[in-house]
C-alpha cells in the first residue's frame, strides 16, 4: 500500500515536472502580419514596400519574454513596392540578388526591457548573403483571442543600414545627394498563434 502510493506521488510530480518543462511555441500568423518598409527616394520622398511571402516563430512564455527566442524566415522574391519594373531591379544582383540569397532570417540573441520601452530584440540579421547584429525596438506586445485560439500581437520597428549588407548601388542626382538612402526602416506588425 505503502510503495503504491509512493509510486503516485511520484508520478505525478513527474507530471507536474514535465509540464513545467514544457516549451510553448508561437507561431506567425502570415494572414493577420506584415513586413514592411520604407526608405528615402531622391532625397524628398519615401519608398514604401512590403514583403509577402514569411514565415517565423517565438518559443517561451510571455510572462517572461527576456527568455524567449524568436526566428523569422522571409522569401527575398515576394518583395513589392507597388511597381513591377523597381521590384525587378530590387530582387537583381544590384539588390538583393535573390537567386543567390533567397532567404532573409533574423535569430533572437538576447531580449531586453529596457527603461521606458516595452522590450527590445537584439539578434543577427542576415541578408544578402552577411550577417549582421540589429535590434528591434518592440512598440506593442499584447495578448489577443481570435476565433478562440491564444494569440499575441507583436509591433516592432527596426532601422537598417543597407550597406552593412554589401547592398551598395546608387545613383547620384544631378542636383546633389543620391537617388536612395542607405538607411532602411522597417515595421514589423505579427500575429502570434500559440501552438
Amino acid at each position: 500500500m505503502k510503495i503504491t502510493l509512493i509510486l503516485t506521488i511520484l508520478a505525478l510530480a513527474g507530471g507536474e515536472l514535465a509540464r513545467a518543462d514544457e516549451v510553448t511555441r508561437w507561431e506567425i500568423d502570415p494572414a493577420h502580419s506584415s513586413i514592411e518598409f520604407t526608405v528615402r527616394h531622391m532625397m524628398v520622398s519615401k519608398a514604401k514596400g512590403s514583403f509577402g511571402k514569411f514565415s517565423g516563430s517565438a518559443t517561451g512564455d510571455p510572462k517572461q519574454p527576456e527568455n524567449a527566442s524568436v526566428e523569422v524566415s522571409i522569401d527575398a522574391s515576394s518583395i513589392n513596392s507597388q511597381n513591377p519594373d523597381r521590384d525587378k531591379h530590387l530582387r537583381s544582383a544590384d539588390f538583393f540578388d535573390v537567386e543567390k540569397h533567397p532567404q532573409i532570417r533574423f535569430k533572437s540573441k538576447k531580449i531586453t526591457e529596457p527603461a521606458g520601452g516595452i522590450l527590445q530584440i537584439l539578434g543577427d540579421l542576415t541578408m544578402h548573403g552577411i550577417t549582421r547584429e540589429v535590434v528591434l525596438d518592440v512598440e506593442r506586445f499584447a495578448p489577443a483571442t481570435r476565433d478562440g485560439t491564444a494569440r499575441f500581437q507583436v509591433v516592432a520597428k527596426a532601422k537598417v543600414n543597407r550597406k552593412h549588407f554589401d547592398i551598395v548601388w546608387n545613383q547620384m542626382l544631378d542636383g546633389g545627394g543620391v537617388a536612395v538612402s542607405e538607411d532602411v526602416n522597417v515595421l514589423l506588425s505579427i500575429e502570434l498563434v500559440r501552438k
